[in-house]
């Protein structure tokens, strides 16, 4: 939901091997009505071999081990990803569903220094928007990039479907 295009910059591939397949992953939520949907989708070929352009790889940062308590407003959930190469970073996607309440990335140096690249305070699901930089941001071999998000999953979240059930 609210999500408009994902359209990578110049210069900019991701190799698509002979034979695979294009999965789509799409969210919806209810109106209370039947609609149609007109999802498209567009593919624009490289003109030059992927060995002169710069190679789009997507990377999560998923923490799959967590359960929120029922009723609970501000629970906290955290994951981390270190970096095993030098790396331009352009993207960020924070991806939450209807609990989600507030989320940060940071990046942590290899020498300790701190540097916020990214923070949703009010997150909402309703606009899941991948966040593009402002200018991309070189990573450094050994680096973290540590995300701290909250999750609300109680009666006061007017999106939570069932406050008191363990998500």
């Amino acid at each position: 939901p609210g999500r408009i295009d994902n359209e990578f910059e110049e210069g900019t591939a991701r190799r698509i091997p002979a034979g695979s397949n294009i999965v789509l992953q799409m969210h919806y939520t209810t109106i209370g009505q039947p609609v149609e949907d007109v999802l498209q989708i567009g593919v624009v070929l490289a003109k030059e071999p992927p060995s002169k352009l710069k190679v789009a790889a997507g990377g999560q940062i998923p923490n799959l081990t967590f359960a929120i308590p029922p009723g609970d407003p501000n629970y906290e959930v955290t994951a981390k990803q270190t970096f095993d190469r030098d790396t331009r970073l352009n993207t960020l996607y924070p991806h939450m569903h209807v609990r989600g309440k507030d989320v940060k990335y940071t990046l942590i140096y290899p020498d300790g220094k701190q540097e916020v690249l990214l923070s949703v305070p009010r997150y909402d699901f309703n606009w899941q928007l991948t966040y593009k930089l402002a200018e991309p941001k070189m990573v450094p071999k050994g680096s973290t990039l540590l995300v701290t998000a909250h999750f609300d999953n109680s009666k006061g979240n007017r999106f939570n479907p069932d406050p008191t059930a363990t998500v």
